[in-house]
């Protein structure tokens, strides 16, 4: 899924001056909120665990999603009901309240309208393998891994206050590096003093080195060391943490583009991926934030987060469906290691499950 074990690279030093950076040690604690302890550190799992245990924690993470979904699809889609008008409204009516959206509400009634013309469904139960087969077809057409095939491969972390990105950025960079990757992250929301502890903190933890300079800065010229940093040393992959902002405020979201003038000025092509960190709980209001970032920046992806606390996992695929940018990362509980690659078939089977 993109994230790939590597084989060791010597780390190679250029005989001038870096930019600062903090060099950081890997720690014990994996709990995802600095500061709090921990009775007993939870393992750390290694680069060939990285897909054991996905399916099962998928599951767990949309359980109310899957819980809401599947009792109404049950209560609407009874055996011996008869396949009529009432039907299709009613069906119509819950995938839109599921986050799915108007148009892939109505997208799949008429393909269903479709099978029963042809006869392939004749009972109102055979509409949901049916609607599982859509889903499925839905999100596999834009999955896509992170692109990792640049060294450095620069990732840009994009999104609104609150949406959990220097959590995500720290959990990323601790997946990459059980794959065997060098990461550095950048601490490129200055605005908040907090912010730029809170990455050195997770750097810590995650044992990676973090670049940064003092609350204030401009972003632009921290984004300029990191680059600096990241080429210099021959690391595989610079993470940025930018700072959160409005998606209706223009003068922020220009500011985002100009960081990737910045990145790009230095090294052609990059940033590698754009990622947007949605909060699914936001539902809708997260449709419309995608919607924005990727009119005004072009996104590459998009990583939901807290699809464990919500009953709004359809809106990953409305995303996929509408604005065409695939879902590269699924956040589905606190801990380091529930950060996963997005895999249709197995949100399929976690969101609406067979039987």
């Amino acid at each position: 899924m993109g994230l790939e074990p590597s084989a060791h690279r010597q780390h190679r030093q250029r005989g001038r001056c870096q930019p600062r950076v903090q060099r950081q040690e890997p720690s014990a604690a994996r709990d995802e909120r600095p500061g709090r302890s921990e009775a007993r550190p939870a393992p750390v799992p290694d680069a060939m665990s990285f897909f054991s245990g996905l399916g099962a924690k998928l599951r767990d993470g949309l359980k109310r999603s899957q819980e809401y979904l599947s009792a109404s699809l049950d209560a609407v889609l009874e055996p011996d009901r008869p396949i009529d008008e009432t039907l299709y409204e009613e069906l119509e009516e819950l995938l839109i309240a599921a986050d799915l959206g108007a148009p892939i509400a109505a997208d799949f009634v008429n393909r269903a309208r479709e099978e029963v013309m042809f006869g392939t469904v004749t009972r109102a139960d055979q509409l949901r393998p049916l609607f599982r087969r859509f889903l499925l077809d839905t999100l596999s057409a834009a999955t896509q891994p992170l692109d990792l095939d640049h060294r450095p491969t620069v990732i840009l972390m994009l999104g609104v206050n609150g949406s959990g990105k220097t959590t995500t950025c720290a959990k990323l960079a601790a997946r990459l590096r059980e794959d065997g990757k060098q990461v550095v992250l950048a601490a490129a929301d200055t605005f908040r003093a907090a912010a730029i502890e809170q990455l050195e903190t997770w750097g810590q933890r995650v044992g990676v080195d973090v670049v940064k300079q003092s609350a204030g800065s401009d972003p632009a010229a921290v984004v300029f060391d990191a680059v600096k940093a990241a080429t210099a040393r021959n690391v595989d992959v610079l993470v940025v943490d930018t700072a959160g902002r409005l998606h209706t405020k223009s003068n922020l979201m220009d500011e985002l583009a100009k960081l990737k003038r910045v990145i790009e000025r230095q090294l052609p092509g990059a940033p590698h991926e754009s990622l947007m960190v949605l909060d699914a709980p936001t539902g809708q209001n997260g449709f419309a934030q995608a919607r924005m970032f990727h009119e005004a920046i072009g996104l590459s992806g998009v990583c939901v987060t807290k699809l464990d606390g919500t009953a709004k996992g359809g809106i990953v695929v409305r995303i996929v469906r509408e604005l065409k940018v695939p879902i590269k990362l699924v956040g589905v509980g606190e801990r380091l290691d529930d950060l996963e690659p997005f895999d249709p078939a197995r949100f399929v089977d976690a969101l609406v499950p067979s039987g």
